[in-house]
């Protein structure tokens, strides 16, 4: 509980990788500002959880992608108190090959999983650079690595917000504020429960899909280690699918 009294933002903290996330903070001593869409009930299942660990937890609910929702949300509340860990988690996938790919697709996924991380940061990054400390973990994707067919939206917003990470991470460095990426792969969520498994997992050199747990025990790795020297990084969280 070394961390007892902080706050940690997690942005899209009500399922899956988010969730396992907020859990794994809580357990360091994190108190935890949870956002979310739409998903009330998953919302406040993790709010039970993360107050049955002992840390409490404020439910934020909006669209990252409408900015005005973000800054309703957050702008007064990180400037009387900047989060000391800030985690850009959300993401949403609309995959369809580039040549029958709607523009409705495409816009919807960077507005979400790019505009947001904007809309986001604009709010709590001069408080926390205010602070001068503090940690962000932006969350993307092996396919922003190495693309992945079917995924030009997806793959092209997961790999913008690799390349505003590491741009963030030389203009607040000095200020002691780490910026880093977690590159999730194949993880067990929703959003791989249709993926044709036998198919994928001969590529994966573990020869399996990982675990929520396993990126959020990364996650929480970069948010609370104190013997600190990574930043402007991109780690890898796939069993070896980039190898």
């Amino acid at each position: 509980m070394a961390n007892e009294g902080r706050i940690a933002l997690v942005i899209g903290g009500s399922r899956g990788i988010g969730r396992a996330i907020c859990l794994r903070l809580a357990r360091s001593g994190f108190d935890i500002w949870l956002t979310y869409k739409s998903n009330h009930q998953a919302a406040a299942e993790v709010k039970g959880a993360v107050e049955g660990i002992g840390r409490s937890c404020d439910l934020l609910a909006f669209d990252v992608a409408d900015y005005e929702q973000t800054r309703e949300a957050l702008e007064s509340k990180a400037d009387k108190r900047a989060p000391d860990v800030y985690v850009y988690n959300t993401g949403i996938a609309r995959d369809n090959l580039m040549v029958w790919l709607t523009k409705e697709e495409w816009d919807s996924v960077l507005a979400t999983n790019l505009n947001g991380f904007y809309n986001v940061t604009h709010m709590v990054l001069f408080p926390m650079l205010r602070e001068k400390r503090g940690r962000i973990v932006v969350v993307s994707s092996v396919s922003g690595q190495i693309g992945q067919a079917g995924q030009v939206n997806y793959s092209a917003s997961k790999a913008g917000l690799i390349g505003a990470a590491r741009a963030l991470a030389k203009e607040v460095g000095k200020k002691n504020l780490y910026v880093n990426v977690v590159a999730p792969g194949i993880i067990e969520t929703e959003m791989t429960n249709d993926l044709p498994r036998d198919q994928i997992r001969p590529l994966i050199p573990l020869g399996r899909f990982g675990s929520t747990e396993e990126v959020a025990s990364v996650v929480d790795f970069l948010c609370t280690e104190e013997q600190m020297y990574v930043h402007g990084q991109v780690i890898g969280v796939n069993g070896g699918l980039t190898v």
